[in-house]
């Protein structure tokens, strides 16, 4: 009988007539199985079909013009990112990057990784746009409560342009390095929260153009990207840390790895990490080549998933990018302030992926990884 009565909305009525409330509707979605990607649906007969084609197809502008079709079909979630174009520039003998990849925006979960925990996501009841200087919206204070024991800092003041929100009033990130709790899917607030950035994805304009020394990688288009800006999520298979460790010896071999750990400073307690993977899956962020001076920084995002270890990974940028400037992340993550100026530490590995540093930075380590 219980069990019959948990599945019956909570719902409130005047005589006859039931009271639809966003409460009642958001307790009933809660008992839903919310839905999400399964690495082992990944399809990838498209690109197996393409890579039969012959070496002529692959140096012609219709595989270009194909792949470019590929990623705008891929971005039906992003409904204000602007197009993708992809340039050669006369450099390799393809027109486009290796067909190797599905190409998404999404998180695609692998085998013993838990689905997205939504029973213990806390969401806001605020009616309209959350204020950042509110008191009782949930999100806001689930922002403050991580950012408190930082209060001290001088660079973390207890309120800032945009109050608790740590994007300010244009949607650009105030401050790096921590985790961002973005209101989500069960909150009443409206889509033009001020604190709902990343789950409306990229706004602004980027290209995928071939290098002569680093391979393919990502450029502004011809706006100015102002800092803090939200540039895309780095998507791909999420693995448990024992998956990413088995496919990274095979990845450091021949000397191609798109595995990102997310073990921020703030999990160093978390017995096990995820790892996310974009070699089989992922979007233009899997080409941001690497800088030992970035201009982009991966932040932790949180939206639809109340467990810590899960966030996306979010691309913000660190500073003014110009146009056509190229758009780069540091593989080692910051370094400590007493480490920038030293050299990568040397590796006895022979693996290919401990390559010679090309970023041309005046604070290059010279050796990525």
């Amino acid at each position: 009988m219980a069990l019959a009565t948990a599945s019956i909305p909570e719902v409130e009525h005047i005589g006859d007539y039931q009271i639809h409330t966003w409460a009642a509707r958001t307790r009933e979605r809660r008992r839903i199985e919310f839905q999400y990607l399964s690495a082992k649906d990944l399809e990838h007969s498209l690109n197996d079909y393409i890579n039969n084609f012959p070496a002529e197809f692959h140096q012609s502008e219709q595989a270009r013009l194909i792949f470019e079709a590929l990623i705008a079909d891929a971005s039906d979630n992003e409904p204000h990112a602007p197009a993708i174009e992809i340039f050669d520039n006369n450099i390799g003998l393809e027109t486009t990057p290796p067909w190797e990849f599905v190409y998404t925006n999404e998180l695609w979960y692998g085998e013993d990784v838990p689905p997205p925990d939504i029973k213990n996501l806390k969401s806001c009841g605020c009616i309209g746009k959350c204020d950042p200087r509110s008191r009782t919206c949930a999100c806001v204070k689930r922002q403050q409560t991580f950012l408190k024991p930082f209060a001290q800092d001088e660079q973390i003041p207890c309120t800032w342009e945009g109050a608790n929100f740590l994007y300010d009033k244009k949607g650009k990130l105030q401050f790096h390095g921590y985790p961002i709790f973005e209101c989500n899917e069960f909150c009443g607030c409206d889509d033009d929260c001020p604190n709902r950035v990343v789950q409306h994805g990229r706004e602004c304009i980027v290209s995928i153009n071939n290098t002569p020394d680093k391979g393919w990688g990502v450029f502004a288009g011809p706006k100015k990207i102002p800092k803090g800006t939200f540039v895309g999520i780095y998507s791909g298979e999420l693995l448990t840390e024992k998956e990413a460790d088995e496919r990274g010896k095979f990845y450091n071999k021949f000397g191609r790895t798109y595995l990102f750990y997310i073990d921020f400073f703030y999990l160093e307690d978390e017995p096990e990490h995820f790892v996310v993977d974009a070699y089989h899956a992922g979007n233009f962020t899997r080409f941001l080549n690497h800088s030992c001076d970035p201009n982009c920084a991966l932040e932790a995002c949180y939206i639809n998933e109340a467990n810590m270890r899960k966030p996306l990974l979010a691309i913000f940028t660190t500073c003014d990018v110009e146009p056509y400037e190229e758009l780069c992340f540091s593989y080692y993550g910051a370094p400590d302030e007493d480490e920038e100026d030293k050299p990568a530490p040397k590796t006895a590995s022979g693996d290919a992926v401990y390559a010679i540093c090309r970023c041309g930075s005046k604070r290059c380590r010279g050796q990525m990884f």
